[in-house]
């Protein structure tokens, strides 16, 4: 057994309702192919809207639109608006007079016998009330759009949050490496006369700082800023606006003098008296004027609702793109400071290999002066050798001890000369990078 559903659909743009029986396995986009036959707004530009501002979701079947136990199965009401649109110009025209009520309000003076008297009231009392629910249905969906705004407004502020915590996260990279660089051009400049030096590293190193400044405008998001202040700003406004609540207690009122007017005349015997409908026609014509004037100003109101809706669509991609930029800034950052790094840590190992050289190669020149003067030490009366730095090297007794003597100097010296050639290579290398 198929059980359908009714949906109704409330057109924002013309205050008119439109009405469908939904299958059960209905897809939301052949619902709205039938929303745009009735109604003339284009799917893509179709909004819809429940009572609690959510947008129904394209992913799931329009039975979505009515939920079974809370209501009635015919009672729930889904909002449509157009999205090509932010300014809806209303009051609309009221829902039109029935031929007996309309006959009455082309002359309330007319003398009627109180039986026929009482069914034209009693269409009148519900032209009356009818008069006031349309305005309950636009206020309900004034008041969807209003939640939907503040549902875009929660994703704006989020957005903003994290686009604020990058711009600050950004900033404190930045002075940190301007800092760091500033210090390092500094050491950099006291050694060059006496150590290392790299033409081309220290070019590189100050496009560093330039392009690190071009990466601090990433961080200016004032303008964005601002935006989105004076935009929450009118936000708040329009939820203090006394228009943003019911404006229907006049309409109310209107209505109970109506009941209460049918039911003195429905109290009256039915004899063969007659009446007129000046009263009725009064409350009629108040009614009318009252709604015209509630429903300028809930369309008045919509229509700034739906402007701010549009700020915050127009604002989401501005926000995207910057924290786009600010994240591209934060990563060419690190990666200056980390290649920054190793050239330090290449300099150091440089520095260090051309000190261990030197040491090296002192050493082996000590050795080769002092050791065959060791042969011939003057020696001492007592016939032992003098005391000796050099003391613990095997003394040359013949010519294979001082042969290998010099073959373990032309080892260092080979070692020496490799040593200075690696060192030539890593500068090299470290230039052309």
């Amino acid at each position: 057994v198929l059980f359908f559903q009714i949906v109704h659909i409330l057109n924002m743009t013309s205050a008119k309702i439109v009405s469908f029986l939904l299958h059960p396995e209905e897809s939301l986009h052949s619902l709205q192919n039938r929303i745009e036959f009735e109604t003339g707004i284009s799917t893509g530009n179709q909004e819809l809207l429940l009572e609690t501002g959510i947008c129904l979701d394209p992913r799931k079947p329009a039975s979505q639109c009515v939920i079974d136990g809370v209501r009635g199965w015919d009672s729930y009401m889904v909002y449509l608006f157009d999205k090509s649109k932010t300014v809806y110009d209303g009051p609309f025209a009221s829902r039109s007079l029935s031929d007996c009520v309309n006959y009455i309000v082309q002359d309330s003076k007319i003398q009627l016998p109180i039986p026929q008297l009482r069914k034209v009231w009693a269409e009148a009392v519900h032209y009356v009330i009818g008069l006031k629910e349309d305005y309950s249905r636009l206020f309900q969906g004034q008041r969807a759009a209003m939640l939907s705004l503040l549902r875009y407004n929660a994703n704006l502020i989020k957005m903003k949050n994290n686009m604020v915590s990058a711009s600050q996260q950004l900033k404190a990279k930045l002075e940190f490496f301007h800092q760091s660089i500033r210090l390092d051009l500094e050491r950099y400049s006291d050694q060059m006369a006496y150590g290392i030096s790299s033409e081309k590293m220290l070019k590189a190193w100050k496009e560093m700082e330039e392009k690190a400044s071009q990466c601090a405008q990433a961080e200016d998001i004032g303008y964005l800023d601002e935006q989105i202040m004076a935009l929450h700003t009118e936000i708040v406004e329009l939820q203090k606006s006394p228009y943003a609540r019911r404006q229907g207690e006049v309409m109310e009122s209107l209505e109970q003098r109506a009941i209460d007017l049918y039911k003195q005349l429905k109290a009256r015997p039915p004899d063969h008296a007659y009446s007129d409908s000046t009263d009725m026609v009064k409350i009629i014509v108040q009614t009318v004027q009252s709604q015209d004037r509630v429903l300028k100003e809930l369309f008045g109101h919509l229509s700034k609702l739906l402007g701010c809706k549009q700020k915050i669509i127009d604002l989401l991609p501005e926000i995207e793109v910057a924290l786009n930029n600010i994240k591209e800034a934060d990563n060419s950052v690190m990666q200056m400071q980390g290649k920054r790094q190793r050239e330090i840590w290449h300099l150091l190992k440089i520095a260090c290999t051309q000190s261990s050289s030197r040491s090296l190669v002192s050493s082996s020149l000590e050795g080769t002066a002092s050791s065959p003067a060791a042969t011939w030490l003057p020696q001492s009366s007592s016939g032992n050798a003098a005391p000796h730095p050099l003391s613990l090297l095997a003394a040359p007794e013949d010519g294979e001890n001082f042969a290998d003597m010099i073959r373990e100097n032309v080892n260092y010296l080979e070692l020496f000369s490799s040593i200075l050639q690696e060192v030539r290579q890593e500068q090299n290398s470290m230039m052309v990078s």
